[in-house]
C-alpha cells in the first residue's frame, strides 16, 4: 500500500502538468508569434512511476481564458539574449485518473494559491521546455484503500523539464522528470517527504490563429 501513495506522490509532484524550467543552456531565444494565446493540451497519457506503481491519467490541459495568462509575451519581451522566455499560464486541470492498484481511486487539483505557474522554452540543440509548479501547486487526493492528501512542491518552486520540438502543432516532451512531494493522512499513508518521476508530452497549440504555430527560436 505504501508504494502504491507513494505513486500517488508522483501523480501530484508531476501534475504540473505537473505544466516550467528549462535547461542550462543560455543561447538566444525568441518564442513566437509575439501576443498570441496558447493551449498546452496532453496527447496520449501521462504516467507517474515510483517503485513498481503506475499511475495513469488521459486528460490534462492548461487553455486561455480572460487575462495574460497563457499567452506569448509580447515584443520585445517574446525575447531573451541569453536564457529562456517565460509566460504565465492556467493551472492545468486532470481528469481520467487511475491507478495500477485495485481499490484506490484518486483526484488531482492544481491551483496558483502560492504563486504562478509558468510555460518556459530555451532556444538549443535541441530546444528545451517545461512547466514551473509554484509551492503546493498541486493537490492529490486518494480514496478507497486509504485516504490521503498528496501536495506537490511543498517546499518552493519546481521546475518540470523537457525537451520541446517545433512542428504543427509543437510538443513538450517531459520523460522521468523528478518532482517533490509531501504526503499527510492516515494508517496506511505513507506520511512525509516523497519524490517520483513524471513522463508526458503536450502539444502546443496556437489559439489565436489556428493556422500558425509556437514556435521557439534564436
Amino acid at each position: 500500500m505504501s508504494k502504491l501513495l507513494v505513486a500517488a506522490t508522483g501523480l501530484a509532484a508531476a501534475t504540473a502538468l505537473t505544466l516550467g524550467g528549462t535547461g542550462t543552456q543560455a543561447a538566444s531565444t525568441t518564442l513566437l508569434p509575439a501576443g498570441h494565446s496558447f493551449a498546452a493540451k496532453l496527447t496520449g497519457k501521462a504516467t507517474f512511476v515510483a517503485g513498481s506503481t503506475t499511475m495513469t491519467c488521459t486528460v490534462s490541459a492548461s487553455v486561455p481564458t480572460t487575462g495574460a495568462n497563457n499567452q506569448v509575451p509580447a515584443a520585445p519581451a517574446n525575447h531573451n539574449d541569453a536564457g529562456p522566455v517565460s509566460a504565465t499560464i492556467n493551472p492545468p486541470t486532470f481528469s481520467g485518473c487511475s491507478t495500477s492498484i485495485t481499490g484506490v481511486s484518486v483526484t488531482v487539483t492544481a491551483n496558483s494559491a502560492n504563486g504562478a505557474w509558468t510555460l518556459s522554452a530555451q532556444n538549443g540543440a535541441p530546444a528545451t521546455g517545461g512547466f514551473t509548479i509554484p509551492k503546493g501547486g498541486v493537490v492529490l487526493k486518494t480514496s478507497g484503500f486509504a485516504s490521503c492528501t498528496i501536495t506537490a512542491s511543498p517546499a518552493g518552486p519546481t521546475a518540470v523539464n523537457g525537451t520541446w520540438t517545433n512542428g504543427a502543432p509543437s510538443a513538450l516532451a517531459i520523460t522521468g522528470a523528478p518532482v517533490p512531494a509531501t504526503v499527510t493522512g492516515g494508517f496506511l499513508c505513507p506520511t512525509g517527504n516523497q519524490s517520483a518521476t513524471f513522463t508526458a508530452t503536450y502539444q502546443i497549440t496556437d489559439t489565436t490563429d489556428p493556422a500558425q504555430q509556437i514556435t521557439v527560436t534564436g
